[in-house]
């Protein structure tokens, strides 16, 4: 064999992008495991009220009473059938629980109850 069949190039550049790229790599794995390292904001303690709150707020939101930021302005139709679901369950919340509640946790589901039901009447007349 003559020597120009056994000549052999050799492309640095490859190998410098190939180093490139790995480093990139190991830059980026640690990225995302930093981010996986990072503390999830701590859940508020779970109590009566927050259910109440949890509740109502889907209802709220049902009622096309609250709406997501940026679409404050976008006309929304109520989406009866969720709302009602959500009202229905702070009232069976509320006769499952006659008689157990403090004067306070009565007080917040009543008044909750009474505006939600009002509401939903009102809306619901405009149809």
């Amino acid at each position: 064999m003559s020597d120009e069949e056994k000549k052999i190039i050799v492309d640095e550049d490859w190998k410098a992008q190939a180093q490139k790229e790995k480093e990139a790599l190991k830059e980026q794995e640690k990225v995302e495991h930093e981010k996986k390292e990072e503390p999830r904001p701590s859940m508020p303690e779970a109590n009566f009220s927050g259910l109440v709150s949890m509740l109502a707020t889907q209802a709220f939101y049902a009622l096309g009473l609250i709406r997501p930021e940026g679409d404050e302005e976008k006309q929304v139709e109520p989406d009866w059938q969720i709302a009602k679901f959500n009202i229905d369950m702070l009232g069976m919340l509320e006769e499952k629980c006659k008689g157990s509640l403090s004067e306070e946790e009565a007080s917040l589901l009543k008044s909750t109850l009474d505006q939600l039901r009002m509401l939903f009447v009102q809306l619901s007349k405009k149809e």
